[in-house]
């Protein structure tokens, strides 16, 4: 939707709100609701304003110590909200609404750095400077819930019932339970600017995945944030509930692949070429990198404690830092041929912020480009047992790995990985003081 396009909605009563949305640390929507007459009028012209805190705090909204740019010291200002007007779009399961995404200045107009939006812009930035785009894919997998999210709230989300009770991947007779919630969201999702591809049943009870066609990197992290927070309001106007967390009970947790291409400004890919299993000198290099910086940089793709009680082996999971030609054990995979090669990184679950996932993606393939990195031969067999290094086995191992990292630090800046980092310490200090079922199930009568 254009601007023209708004004005015409609005005048004939059609669309009355606008939503102004940024993306926060968690890769949440957070944001205003505009009447669309004042959006108009005011805010097109000379943007709103948010307080900085939506940058500084945990996962519950609770302002937290450690941050430079946000805290109590320095008055928890506002910064400016711009409306990207590329992103305007119609909302359709909301009655007359649309939204626009924001990025973030400071009251000088410079960019709040460490905003996801502005970081991903940044790397994207660098790739333009070769005359190159990023195409990404993301494909997030959720669990489905019979249950409210208010039900499943007051009833400490145990025992709920999952919308399948068996195993539906693949199954057009089990996804058919689902079909009308799913059905929903995609209509919804198309309504909104999204191009739906498919959707599949997957191995957890009630698991199911909505793929959409890749485009522009920044274009898919939009699509995927309003997707997300989308899927889960119309979950709940049909009174179930939908779980993106990485890891929601024992059985296989929930991934967010993440697929990556390269291409020049005629839009010929850059990765592929003639040399083995089709890449070209660049798309070796660009893979090298990621290998060679994928531990460093998995607080990017992995974010939270629960992310890590995902990566088991044989669970399609990866553990192992390797990559292969179309080998699911790996946590790099080769897909696809000529001007659909791209690579998957099967590292980021459900959980992940996509706008820095895929930031860190481009930041250690440009890398590996810059310095000509050698990249190993492809991993054949099950990697689960290849004795390889293995991605980090918690957030605290993550985060050591991220603050002790050259490479995040030049290509993000360490204001950027101060941040992130402290981002990372609170969420582990919440844990740490948490008593959990674990606990007491284990402690309670026989300790």
């Amino acid at each position: 939707m254009d601007v023209g396009e708004l004005r015409d909605e609005v005048a004939a009563g059609r669309i009355d709100t606008v939503l102004l949305a940024i993306v926060d640390m968690q890769g949440r929507l957070q944001g205003k609701r505009l009447s669309a007459r004042y959006f108009l009028e005011e805010v097109l012209h000379h943007a709103s304003e948010g307080c900085d805190y939506l940058l500084a705090v945990d996962v519950e909204m609770n302002t937290v110590n450690g941050y430079a740019t946000s805290s109590w010291e320095r008055g928890y200002g506002d910064f400016v909200m711009r409306p990207d007007l590329s992103t305007l779009r119609r909302v359709p399961w909301q009655e007359g609404t649309a939204l626009v995404m924001a990025d973030l200045a400071l009251e000088d107009g410079s960019d709040v750095t460490v905003s996801p939006r502005q970081i991903l812009r940044k790397q994207l930035g660098r790739l333009a400077g070769r005359g190159w785009r990023a195409f990404v894919g993301t494909e997030l997998e959720f669990v489905v819930y019979d249950d409210t999210y208010e039900e499943a709230w007051r009833r400490g989300y145990r025992d709920l019932s999952p919308a399948n009770l068996y195993n539906v991947d693949y199954s057009l007779l089990g996804t058919a339970r689902v079909e009308p919630l799913l059905r929903r969201i995609r209509l919804g999702m198309e309504g909104a600017g999204m191009y739906v591809e498919s959707v599949k049943g997957e191995c957890n009870l009630g698991q199911h995945e909505i793929a959409f066609r890749y485009a522009d990197a920044l274009t898919t992290c939009d699509n995927h944030s309003v997707y997300k927070n989308g899927a889960k309001e119309i979950a709940a106007q049909e009174g179930r509930s939908i779980t993106f967390m990485a890891k929601p009970n024992q059985q296989e947790g929930n991934s967010c692949h993440i697929h990556i291409s390269l291409r020049d400004g005629d839009g010929e890919p850059v990765m592929a070429g003639a040399g083995p299993y089709g890449l070209s000198d660049v798309g070796r290099h660009f893979i090298a990198g990621q290998l060679a910086f994928l531990r460093e940089l998995t607080l990017l793709h992995a974010p939270n404690v629960n992310s890590y009680k995902r990566y088991v082996p044989g669970s399609f999971a990866p553990t192992a830092v390797r990559w292969g030609v179309d080998n699911r054990t790996c946590a790099l995979r080769l897909v696809g041929h000529g001007q659909s090669l791209r690579v998957e990184n099967r590292v980021p679950g459900g959980d992940v912020n996509p706008y820095l996932a895929v930031a860190a993606l481009v930041a250690a393939g440009l890398h590996g480009i810059e310095n000509e990195l050698p990249l190993e031969e492809p991993f054949t067999g099950n990697a689960y047992t290849s004795g390889a290094e293995t991605v980090p086995r918690t957030l605290g191992e993550a985060l050591r790995l991220w603050e002790g990292s050259a490479l995040a630090g030049n290509a993000f800046g360490e204001d950027v990985v101060a941040h992130y980092a402290n981002n990372a310490r609170v969420e582990l200090a919440a844990f740490e003081a948490a008593v959990t079922d674990w606990e007491l199930f284990r402690g309670f009568e026989r300790m």
